[in-house]
């Protein structure tokens, strides 16, 4: 799973959704999966709901990424469905706390995940113009879109020109200092420079000027967005039954 994480800023995907329509999903995800609830209609609903970046990440070409997370969420779920009840004390407390993140937080995460790497950041600004969302809002979410991939990259250059000099994960217990020294102070100081770089490229693209920006990224809502939006929907209102 790591090799693909971040290796590359935006995918082609088989199958193309609108910016807002991942967005819309993002939100609902945050609001259905972060609630605790597992039982009656929910124990439909949320499964349902969490298939949907699976499929995605399939269409988008990260197998083992959609694999990893289809296999950590199904034994989540099992696991707060069937309560383990023949293990006890601190091992039963972390498998819980797992559990729990495993289906709250991780398909949220996922979710987030396939925004970044399946939208382009001048499909991201020009849907958030279509939405007419402030500059405000719209300059740091673009900056966002290209931080991580950078800082990815930054990192695996810092790792391998340290393990090249014996300074790794594999030497951590034996100096754990000298990993701390040479690879996590370098990441720091390299984030700053790399935030103001792609705030300045930003700035320099135009996106803070007060002219209308024009775009030739062809963005709009298509059979499969309105299949997401009808399933997403669908399942935010069996959440909001489950709370009445």
């Amino acid at each position: 799973m790591q090799p693909q994480l971040f290796s590359n800023s935006y995918v082609h995907t088989a199958l193309r959704l609108d910016p807002r329509t991942k967005l819309y999903l993002l939100v609902i995800f945050s609001i259905v999966m972060v609630d605790g609830g597992t039982t009656g209609i929910l124990s439909y609903a949320k499964p349902i709901l969490a298939a949907i970046p699976f499929l995605l990440l399939l269409t988008a070409g990260r197998r083992n990424v959609a694999l990893t997370y289809a296999a950590i969420f199904s034994l989540s779920w099992l696991f707060s469905i069937y309560e383990i009840n023949f293990l006890n004390g601190m091992i039963n407390i972390l498998l819980s706390l797992f559990a729990r993140l495993g289906i709250r937080w991780f398909p949220c995460a996922v979710m987030g995940y396939y925004l970044l790497v399946s939208t382009h950041v001048s499909e991201f600004v020009a849907a958030m113009e279509r939405m007419h969302v402030t500059q405000k809002i719209t300059i740091p979410l673009s900056v966002m879109f290209r931080f991580f991939p950078t800082v990815q990259e930054e990192y695996r250059s810092i790792r391998d020109a340290m393990n090249m000099r014996g300074i790794g994960i594999r030497n951590f217990f034996s100096n754990p200092t000298a990993m701390l020294e040479y690879q996590m102070v370098p990441l720091m100081m390299s984030v700053v420079t790399i935030g103001n770089e792609l705030s300045a490229a930003a700035l320099t693209r135009g996106l803070y000027g007060t002219v209308k920006r024009t775009s030739i990224c062809k963005i709009g809502f298509a059979f499969w967005d309105l299949i997401f939006f009808l399933l997403a929907t669908s399942v935010f209102i069996a959440f909001i039954i489950s709370k009445l």
